[in-house]
């Protein structure tokens, strides 16, 4: 069993620094896609997915602390959303989802989590698993500078780190850009 390193998943948002919008516009969604928000924290990047997938779509907004997942299944009550479904899962375990099932995967915030407790490769097989041949993983990453906001700068990942782990999963890297004063998106595409 690999040594744990202490870093803790912390479950908060990043609503504040990270602009749903920004992200989403790296996203090339589109009416009808199946989307899903693998540590999605508060929902608040699912919620303004939701508009965008439609009725025809899905979202799936999946985190392991069950209060976040609390704050997104009232938030999809109080707005009265049909095509967003708030799971609580760990996804170093599975994601309860069917096979080649997902157009779409974002990850955001989460991955130097994974890498720093050494459960890339479980989550990474979780992932390859629901998302569909052709399908898209994007990850968004604080950028590798100190800062105030985000994890510790030794447990930051650069954008080749990031491009580094989907390529060797099988992804091919079709897109990096920084988005917005702190963070980085990389999208991959499945083989």
């Amino acid at each position: 069993m690999a040594e744990k390193h202490g870093h803790k998943h912390h479950g908060k948002t990043s609503r504040n620094i990270l602009k749903a919008r920004e992200v989403i516009g790296e996203l090339d969604l589109k009416i009808g896609d199946k989307f899903l928000d693998a540590g999605c924290g508060d929902g608040y990047i699912s919620l303004e997915v939701s508009e965008i997938v439609g009725s025809p779509g899905m979202v799936y907004a999946i985190d392991v602390y069950p209060e976040s997942i609390e704050t997104v299944k009232q938030e999809v009550k109080s707005k009265n959303l049909t095509n967003v479904d708030a799971v609580l899962a760990d996804i170093t375990k599975s994601i309860p989802l069917d096979e080649n099932s997902v157009d779409k995967v974002l990850m955001a915030n989460v991955l130097h989590g994974f890498v720093e407790e050494d459960e890339v490769e479980e989550v990474m097989k979780n992932i390859l698993k629901v998302l569909k041949p052709g399908g898209i993983f994007s990850v968004v990453e604080f950028r590798k500078i100190k800062s105030e906001n985000g994890p510790p700068y030794n447990v930051r990942l650069s954008p080749s780190e990031v491009s580094d782990i989907l390529q060797k999963y099988g992804f091919e890297i079709i897109h990096s850009v920084e988005i917005g004063n702190f963070h980085y998106i990389v999208n991959g595409k499945k083989a």
